[in-house]
């Protein structure tokens, strides 16, 4: 069998390699607590599931759906802009239902990236920005996050040369894996880069409503010209814990979203309208569960600050995500550390170097699990391995 070129490029991919390994251990007869991939353990709110009980009876969403979205899903994403951050869609031409953020994400590159073409994505970062950008036949070019810059790309340290043959540059704050957030400041010295090199900002929201300690993610959008120049992806994945539901939205310039409409239009049909109706009971629905979910998420990267710094890992409580990203102990790579966990103590977390290169000597944490099993992992781990 002979395979094009681009799957020779494209690395395993992270979160399939955690499944196998972790698929592998269960095997052993080991109990694994796996503290590596980012999908929320809480369940989704009763009165959306019942909503998709509703729609999936009824016969007429057992039709295509329309390619962009039904307008009353993307009606119900324009109220949501507007009540959160005071911002005015277009539900006609501003917004788009994606069958989950990554689709729209993946799609993106190849309505605008041509082979030659150069991306800006982040290093350490959500592993489909480089990947989607070699399916479309582009170079990635890394944007180094680093510690003392609060992992904010620093703009003006991108080569000239290199922002000459950029197209897209792309963003994503609140971060994963760093959890580091982004001010309106920097999306507006982002919005004026972009501006002044004829650049289009992608910047993955998924994370927005994930926030603690009275902070309140501010989207792209709400800078003046940001709707011109960028594109800002939303999932429903982990606000309202529906990450297996795929479901989600782009949102911003109209020119934009025609050019993303027309890769969907030839390569999908259209999201589920049933789920689609849940997706507007969800955005339409009471507040109450997030702030829930955030007390939880808050409470569990609280326990779990509290076990590293006892092991003598130092890190800075994040404000935002269900994400602690923290240095590896003295001694350790990425990768042995994360290989150390999994083989002596049953517990797996993400190895930085797959987020990138500027993520060797990090890894993340996801607290996905309930703080009873954060702690269970930390006393294995302070029982079982050196440091």
């Amino acid at each position: 069998m002979r395979i094009s070129e681009r799957l020779n490029r494209i690395p395993p991919y992270l979160f399939a390699e955690i499944d196998r390994k972790k698929a592998e251990a269960i095997k052993k007869g080991v109990d694994v607590i796996s503290l590596g991939i980012g999908d929320p353990d809480l369940p989704t709110p009763d009165y959306i599931i019942e909503s998709l009980y509703r729609g999936a009876k009824n016969p007429e969403n057992h039709r295509y759906p329309s390619y962009e979205g039904s307008l009353r899903f993307r009606e119900a994403v324009a109220h949501w802009y507007k009540k959160r951050y005071d911002v005015d869609l277009d539900p006609e031409t501003e917004i788009m239902a994606l069958i989950g953020s990554k689709e729209g994400i993946a799609h993106v590159f190849f309505a605008f990236v041509d082979p030659g073409d150069y991306t800006l994505i982040p290093d350490p970062a959500y592993p489909v920005y480089k990947t989607a950008t070699i399916f479309a036949g582009g170079t990635p070019v890394a944007m180094p996050l680093k510690a003392e810059n609060n992992f904010l790309p620093d703009l003006e340290g991108i080569p000239q040369d290199v922002v000459q043959k950029a197209k897209l540059m792309f963003l994503n704050y609140p971060n994963n894996p760093t959890a580091a957030t982004a001010d309106l400041e920097f999306f507006s010295r982002a919005v004026e880069f972009a501006r002044k090199h004829e650049l289009i900002i992608c910047h993955d929201s998924a994370y927005m409503e994930i926030t603690f300690d009275g902070y309140k993610a501010p989207s792209l959008m709400q800078v003046p010209g940001g709707k011109e120049v960028g594109i800002e992806f939303g999932s429903l994945s982990k606000p309202f814990n529906m990450t297996g539901w795929r479901i989600g939205y782009a949102v911003g310039s109209k020119e934009i979203i025609s050019k993303l409409a027309v890769i969907k239009t030839n390569i999908d049909s259209g999201q589920f309208n049933a789920i689609q109706e849940a997706a507007v009971t969800a955005l339409e629905g009471p507040d109450s569960h997030i702030h829930e979910m955030n007390r939880i998420y808050k409470e569990r990267r609280d326990v779990a600050i509290r076990h590293l710094k006892e092991l003598g890992i130092q890190v800075r409580p994040s404000n935002a995500t269900f994400y602690i990203w923290a240095p590896v102990p003295e001694g350790y790579t990425s990768t042995e550390f994360a290989a150390t966990l999994l083989e002596k103590a049953g517990v797996i977390v993400s190895p930085g170097n797959a987020y990138g290169d500027e993520g060797e000597g990090y890894f993340r944490i996801a607290l996905t699990v309930d703080k009873q099993r954060i702690t269970e992992a930390f006393e294995r781990i302070k029982e079982k391995v050196e440091f």
